[in-house]
C-alpha cells in the first residue's frame, strides 16, 4: 500500500465543497481541516505509485474546483497501534 499525505491551499469559501468532493474520491481515506500553511490535509491509501498520481495529479487537481495548490508526501513507513493494511486494504 502507498500513502500518500496530501497538502491542500482552497478557496477559503469553498472549503466544505472541497471537503464533500475530497472523500468522495477512491483512495481518500481521510480529509483533516489544520491551521497554518495549508487548508487540509487529505490522506491518501492506494494500492500503486500510479494509483497515487492519479488521485493527486489527475482527479484531484482537474476534478475539483476550489483546490489552488497542492504538495504530496509519501510516506516511507507507517507505524501505528492498529493493522493498517487490515483497516485500509
Amino acid at each position: 500500500m502507498v500513502t500518500g499525505i496530501v497538502l491542500v491551499n482552497v478557496e477559503r469559501s469553498m472549503i466544505q465543497s472541497v471537503i464533500k468532493d475530497l472523500m468522495e474520491l477512491e483512495g481518500v481515506s481521510e480529509v483533516y481541516t489544520v491551521a497554518g500553511e495549508y487548508d487540509l490535509v487529505a490522506m491518501v491509501r492506494v494500492p500503486t505509485n500510479s494509483k497515487l498520481s492519479e488521485v493527486v495529479v489527475k482527479r484531484m487537481t482537474n476534478d475539483i474546483k476550489g483546490i489552488i495548490h497542492t504538495k504530496t508526501l509519501i510516506s516511507l513507513e507507517a507505524k501505528s497501534k492498529v493493522d493498517l493494511a487490515l483497516v485500509f486494504g
